[in-house]
């Protein structure tokens, strides 16, 4: 899935997608139904994500995704509630990096030819160390984030952002530098 290549609609991966997304439903199901120690909700996302998640890692749920399998977490990382991540494409998040309520990452877009629609063309979405996420922000497929960079409240993140600038608006543009 991560590999950048389209994604043929009924094609054996992504019928693999769908058996990850039902694993994935019944991890965060579990996640968000019910009160969970930081430690248990730590332990459900190593489950989801099939790897450890670096020290220091805690979560606010509720939180969605449809994979799971391809998100890698560093160190020392928060995720606010409310976060929707589709991460088939790959997510990695940064050591320190802030995550605000709402935030959606997509890796995934659709194939813009009408015949082709449902084939899904994934791209990785990299954000770098020490990042902070506003809230009710969207990151689409393919960005990458610099070390130390702030996205602001809101902004729809369509290109990379150089470290250490704030982006904003719709699509997110540079406004200063930090």
């Amino acid at each position: 899935m991560n590999s950048k290549k389209e994604i043929e609609a009924g094609s054996d991966i992504h019928k693999y997608m769908g058996y990850l997304a039902q694993e994935a439903l019944k991890i965060t199901v579990e996640m968000n139904s019910k009160y969970h120690t930081p430690e248990e909700v730590h332990e459900l996302m190593e489950k989801l994500t099939g790897r450890k998640v670096g020290e220091g890692f805690a979560i606010f749920p509720p939180f969605y995704t449809d994979c799971g399998k391809n998100t890698f977490i560093d160190k020392n990382v928060f995720i606010n509630s409310g976060c929707k991540f589709q991460d088939q494409g790959g997510i990695t998040i940064g050591e320190g990096t802030l995550i605000g309520h709402n935030v959606v990452i997509a890796t995934l877009n659709h194939n813009m030819s009408p015949e082709k629609r449902g084939n899904m063309i994934p791209a990785p979405v990299q954000i770098g160390k020490n990042v902070w996420v506003g809230s009710n922000s969207t990151i689409l497929s393919g960005v990458k984030i610099g070390d130390g960079a702030v996205i602001a409240a809101g902004a729809v993140v369509t290109k990379d952002v150089e470290k250490n600038t704030v982006v904003g608006g719709v699509p997110a543009k540079k406004i200063r530098e930090v």
